[in-house]
Parts: C-alpha cells; sequence; structure tokens
C-alpha cells in the first residue's frame, strides 16, 4: 500500500525484542508489524545476522530459534537499496539506519541509541525510543 507507514527498526530493539517477550521493544516491534512495516538493507540486516550468531545468545535463545526469527525479520521487511550515503551519526556505524530511513522513506527510526536520538528529527524522519513508537500515534493504512 502507497501510504502504509514504512519504520526503520534499531539492532538494538529488534535484539531486544526477540529476547525480551514482554519488554517495550517487542511492543514497539509488534506495533510496527501491526500498523505498517519495517524497512531492511544488506548492511541491517547482515549486523544482525552477526549478532544472532554469537554463541552468548545461546543460553537465551537456541541458535535454530534465532536463525528462524532472521528468516522471518527478512522475509517481512522491505529491501531498500542505498543509493544516498549518509555520514551524519557521532558513531559511523549507526549511519547505515540513516541512509535506511532517508532511501526507503522511512516514517521514523526506532532506537535507545544516543547517538541516533539525539539527530531527532533527522531529515523531517522522526527518532524514537520504544516506549515514545508506543505512544506515538500512527494509523495503520488497512
Amino acid at each position: 500500500m502507497p501510504n502504509e507507514p514504512h519504520f526503520v527498526l534499531d539492532t538494538n530493539v529488534v535484539i531486544s525484542a526477540l529476547l525480551l517477550k514482554h519488554s517495550v521493544a517487542r511492543q514497539a516491534f509488534d506495533k510496527a508489524i501491526q500498523v505498517g512495516k519495517f524497512l531492511i538493507s544488506h548492511a541491517t540486516v547482515e549486523e544482525l545476522n552477526d549478532i544472532l550468531r554469537r554463541k552468548g545468545f545461546e543460553r537465551y535463545v537456541t541458535e535454530e530459534e534465532r536463525m528462524e526469527f532472521l528468516i522471518a525479520f527478512v522475509r517481512y521487511g522491505i529491501l531498500v537499496d542505498i543509493v544516498e550515503r549518509v555520514t551524519t551519526c557521532r558513531d559511523p556505524n549507526d549511519d547505515k539506519f540513516l541512509e535506511l530511513a532517508v532511501n526507503g522513506r522511512a516514517t521514523c527510526i526506532v532506537s535507545g541509541d544516543q547517538d541516533l536520538l539525539v539527530l531527532h528529527p533527522f531529515r523531517g524522519i522522526a527518532i524514537m525510543t520504544p516506549r515514545q513508537f508506543l505512544e506515538y500515534p500512527i494509523k495503520s493504512a488497512g
């Protein structure tokens, strides 16, 4: 749908949503799915994959569950080609989320990362915490 809201979810929000089923991050993740779509790029998926493959997660979620989650995440997300590069964030590792938001024309970025939050709004794109996102009035396109 052309008017469907699009969201960028920071990797930490996605990881928290997976590991902490009743967390604010999980509620924000679920809301993003209910009211719109989330955007993904090769760089954001690669980062999520690298983190999910770390052995430390084994005590919380099996590798099979993590890979199933990653597959579902990629299948549900909208893959965006990054044409316009962004080098604005004080943490260069976070520029990929700004690039994704700009290139995918995101409604907002959901993050708990202060390096991103201090840029709110970025080129007219809201950057908010998971809690702020839950309180933000977004209507689904359906």
